[in-house]
């Protein structure tokens, strides 16, 4: 694992966009709630990784956990030395090749990583390094694949068709900060004002709640990800004020943006 661990930093030092993200911290994580709007690949290469209320599901270093796009689920990231993760979102479309045996009921699945996806996990980390984004796509499918012919059959269930509020986060996330109106939101999904609440009500959301989880969502990954000042971040996620921001997040994870910040940084 610490090769890989070396080679995922080297490339975050190179400063330009990966198609993957890295999670590091040197105290213990707990946040509640937190959102998984798509397909999420999470690979524990330090640390230990806890999820569920109880800490039903346990990842520890050298192992993967696959989640689908399920509405929040509560996490404790463990540092021994450090807590070190990789993380690689999934668009739904990126399962299109599973379209036979999509169901949406997939549960989440794990397994160490070892082998074949050892090596193309190395291989992505560098690849990333020069292809364009425009490959991005045709990679992540590969990731699939692989894990699908190593035995992990669950990732062809894993999604199913994506919901109304799937559409509405997806729409959000492309600008996040912007000041979204329900008018301009019912126009891109082109179903009524009435269609859109009904819909998400049966659903078990709301057209607030999408756009609080997509926002905050946004903020966790800044927080996590970079050193960006807070009022930057909250400004970057639509948020008036930093201390709007500061009581939302909190409501949402537990913890405040300071606080989770503070677990990455050495004392």
């Amino acid at each position: 694992m610490r090769e890989i661990t070396s080679l995922v930093k080297d490339a975050l030092r190179q400063g330009r966009p990966l198609p993957f993200s890295a999670y590091q911290s040197l105290k213990e994580q707990r946040i509640l709630n937190a959102p998984i709007a798509k397909p999420l690949l999470i690979l524990v290469l330090a640390g230990v990784k806890k999820l569920g209320r109880e800490d039903e599901i346990v990842c520890p270093a050298g192992s993967f956990l696959f989640l689908p796009n399920t509405a929040s689920i509560d996490m404790r990231n463990i540092p021994g030395e450090e807590y070190f993760a990789v993380l690689i979102e999934f668009d739904l479309a990126d399962f299109d090749s599973f379209r036979h045996t999509r169901s949406g009921e997939g549960r989440h699945f794990q397994g160490p990583i070892e082998g074949a996806l050892a090596k193309t996990l190395k291989q992505f980390v560098e690849w990333s390094l020069f292809a364009p984004r425009e490959l991005w796509r045709l990679r992540r499918q590969e990731l699939l694949q692989l894990l699908y012919l190593s035995g992990y059959t669950e990732v062809s269930r894993l999604v199913g068709h994506p919901a109304l509020g799937h559409q509405l986060h997806e729409i959000i996330s492309e600008n996040i900060a912007e000041d979204w109106r329900v008018e301009r939101l019912v126009e891109k999904l082109a179903v009524s004002e009435s269609t859109l609440r009904r819909k998400l009500k049966a659903e078990g959301s709301s057209l607030r709640s999408v756009l609080d989880r997509a926002r905050l969502g946004h903020g966790l990954f800044l927080v996590q990800t970079t050193l960006e000042p807070i009022g930057r971040i909250a400004e970057r996620c639509g948020y008036q004020s930093q201390s709007r921001f500061t009581d939302k997040f909190k409501q949402q994870f537990g913890i405040t943006p300071s606080e989770l910040r503070k677990t990455r940084l050495s004392d």
